[in-house]
């Protein structure tokens, strides 16, 4: 196998390579209600489109509960009777003979519970894979069994030739797409001059109008271990995950993947943490091949450490509260949060995806509430109408869709989907959604609340008349995701003289700037 690399010190890749591990973690998963619910349970699969093992899961459940019942209390009580006999009056060859037969227990014992933790990580492992319920009225089928809401607005007519939100950036001097793919590969882009301007008006109006609303406002940490962004739900499902990576190292290589083919390789140096990129000269899809797909690994990750850059504000809010117990005086909790996204997802190249429709980095502002369980579906009519709001005031014309059972994705229970008219696509194209997570999330997380009213019919065992404390629901919704909200402002606010005019609502945002105009060469 050859190499060339700008690095003399580059070692070639070993025969074995050394894999990073997940670190286990454990869900709250309510394993006797999915076995009492089976029926109810796999039709979910089923309608998912799921690759969830169902069958698997509730054998391994009756497996563990068989040894954790059977086999562990029953070497626990053999060696308790040994361990009473003793203490009696024995004669030196009979305590012998216990203690021997009190080791063998043990280390039976020790065995056992070894076997028991092994099967209780397989079945998380799998248990994992299984989607959330969904809720009664979601259309079950793919995309295009997506049902409709509301239609609101109407196209704007158009005297002369559309342009695209690309022509319009090059021939208004805002976007720059080619030096960013020089200087960071394709899907990045440099915004410039007064779609600078723009991006941060668009980002304060809408914080201002949610906060409006009652939501607080946080700028989150935009790294995040990947053990978060696994327990809120985001795991590779074909082509377009929220976020996915592979990485193999041996050697001091560095091996990284996307959706199971090798995009770079790298040594890391001994001395700091700078990667040195190499080019391999054989077929990356042999090596990748021979590697299990259970080991991809959905997240932009930061090599030598267990954490990641973050899809959506989603996960880092949805990690605020993690292992908690809230007050029910707390609730609801509703975040308005502003950061960047990182994204491997980029699509092939058309003009589906082209320009700023799908890109590995933008900024976006993400609403998120933690609720009590029956507050959680009036909170996703909250949801969806402030998206409603926002999108109106901003003369959008737009769909609301109820997004149907395959499109959910694992944490969702319900899931709206808003789609903007974009004239110089020619088409709709998706500027938002707003999902229902009920407890899928939490049980993940550890987030729950303590009602406050006593319980009569089941107080907690030492804890007085407190009630037990449940898992609050999670909900989130894009408020603004901004390379799509930039496409529709300049395609629908194109003039024939080739400028754009600043949406009213933006213009104490950006100075007052009410039209952009072509620079003069």
């Amino acid at each position: 196998m050859g190499f060339r690399c700008s690095s003399p010190i580059f070692r070639p890749l070993s025969k074995t390579l050394t894999l990073v591990v997940k670190p286990q973690w454990k869900a709250a998963i309510d394993f006797k209600w999915i076995r009492d619910n089976k029926a109810a349970v796999a039709v979910n699969v089923k309608n998912r489109n799921s690759n969830a093992n169902l069958e698997l899961v509730l054998d391994l459940y009756e497996r563990m509960l068989n040894v954790q019942k059977q086999e562990v209390e029953r070497l626990r009580a053999e060696r308790n009777v040994v361990a009473n006999k003793m203490k009696g009056k024995l004669e030196p060859s009979e305590r012998q003979k216990l203690i021997e037969e009190g080791k063998n227990l043990k280390e039976g014992l020790v065995t056992l519970e070894e076997d028991l933790l092994k099967l209780t990580d397989e079945l998380q492992q799998e248990a994992q894979r299984i989607p959330n319920m969904t809720h009664p009225e979601v259309p079950v089928g793919g995309e295009d069994c997506s049902a409709l809401r509301k239609m609101i607005g109407s196209p704007r007519e158009f005297g002369f030739p559309v342009k695209d939100h690309v022509q319009l950036g090059k021939d208004l001097d805002l976007i720059e797409f080619d030096a960013a793919a020089e200087v960071s590969g394709s899907k990045f882009y440099y915004l410039k001059n007064e779609a600078v301007l723009l991006e941060m008006a668009l980002i304060n109006w809408t914080i201002t109008e949610v906060m409006r609303r009652g939501f607080t406002p946080l700028i989150t940490p935009e790294i995040v271990r990947s053990s978060v962004v696994e327990k809120c739900g985001f795991q590779p499902r074909g082509e377009n995950t929220q976020v996915c990576r592979y990485v193999a190292e041996s050697n001091n290589c560095i091996f990284l993947y996307t959706h199971g083919a090798l995009v770079t390789t790298g040594h890391q140096c001994s001395d700091h943490n700078q990667i040195i990129t190499c080019h391999l000269n054989h077929s990356h899809h042999e090596l990748c091949n021979s590697l299990s797909q259970s080991q991809l690994y959905p997240v932009y990750s930061i090599e030598g450490s267990d954490q990641c850059l973050i899809g959506t504000a989603e996960i880092p809010v949805g990690g605020i509260h993690m292992d908690s117990i809230l007050t029910e005086s707390a609730l609801p909790l509703k975040y308005v949060a502003y950061s960047h996204c990182f994204r491997t997802e980029a699509g092939a190249a058309g003009t589906a995806t082209r320009g700023l429709y799908r890109v590995h980095q933008f900024s976006k502002v993400e609403m998120f509430i933690l609720c009590r369980p029956e507050e959680s579906d009036s909170y996703h009519e909250e949801l969806i109408g402030i998206e409603e709001e926002l999108f109106s005031s901003l003369g959008f014309h737009f769909k609301t869709l109820d997004m149907a059972s395959v499109d959910l994705g694992a944490p969702a229970y319900r899931k709206f989907d808003v789609e903007a008219w974009m004239p110089g696509l020619g088409r709709f194209g998706e500027i938002s959604s707003a999902s229902n997570c009920t407890d899928y999330q939490s049980r993940r997380l550890g987030i729950r609340y303590r009602p406050e009213a006593s319980s009569s019919t089941n107080p907690q065992k030492g804890k007085g008349n407190l009630a037990p404390p449940q898992f609050v629901h999670t909900l989130n919704a894009t408020a603004c995701a901004v390379p799509r909200m930039m496409i529709c402002l300049l395609e629908n606010y194109q003039q024939e003289d080739g400028s754009v005019v600043v949406p009213e609502p933006l213009r104490p945002f950006t100075g007052g700037l009410g039209v952009i105009t072509p620079k003069s060469r």
